[in-house]
């Protein structure tokens, strides 16, 4: 088949989320102006450089109370994020942290998370987790949208501190089997690792 974006597809739900899969979670911790935390996973999300570690993420739509979404509030005023990393293990409690509560909530507490004190930034860590990245902003985009209604935004964050639980290191690497992390494929479907291989690039 084939079809243009902007025109229907036939098909039973929008396939695009299902073609670009499976895409890993960001789940992002941050802090409001007035110290409120907040945690929300976002499954476009992505690292997109090494020295220095950048990564992005989507954040789109607008908050039910009206206005930008918590997370991409916290950040402009705050200029700080941490990007809690999911495994399979904490699948319901991310889960239970992606509805859209109101801005009172506070999601560690309604997934039952516990929070942990950063190295470098302010935003808590979500304890349970087992890596964090502790960002400061970048840079914001504003993508092109189709409802006027609706903002879309990538953000952008400099990754300035790691933490991996040495759980999951064996032999100075990490395992991908012992960490197993949640990647968001299409629709209300997930996958974690399971099967790992390896392929040495070819030498030219």
């Amino acid at each position: 088949m084939f079809y243009k974006p902007s025109e229907p597809h036939g098909l039973k739900h929008g396939p695009f989320k299902a073609i670009v899969a499976p895409r890993p979670i960001g789940w992002i911790s941050s802090l409001a102006a007035d110290g409120t935390a907040n945690l929300a996973p976002f499954s476009f999300f992505n690292a997109m450089a090494e020295f220095p570690p950048i990564v992005a993420m989507a954040i789109n739509g607008s908050h039910s109370e009206g206005g930008a979404k918590d997370t991409l509030e916290n950040i402009h005023a705050t200029k700080e994020f941490v990007c809690n990393m999911v495994s399979y293990d904490l699948r319901e409690e991310m889960n239970l942290s992606s509805g859209m509560h109101p801005r009172s909530v506070d999601e560690f507490d309604q997934s039952g998370l516990t929070k942990e004190p950063s190295t470098l930034v302010k935003p808590p860590r979500v304890k349970e987790s087992p890596a964090h990245l502790e960002c400061i902003h970048y840079k914001t985009i504003v993508l092109p949208s189709n409802t006027p209604d609706v903002v879309n935004t990538m953000v952008l964050g400099e990754v300035i501190g790691i933490h991996i639980s040495d759980d999951i290191i064996v032999d100075g690497m990490i395992d991908m089997q012992k960490y197993r992390p949640l990647a968001r494929l299409g629709y209300m479907d997930y996958c974690h690792v399971q099967d790992v291989f390896a392929m040495q690039r070819p030498k030219v």
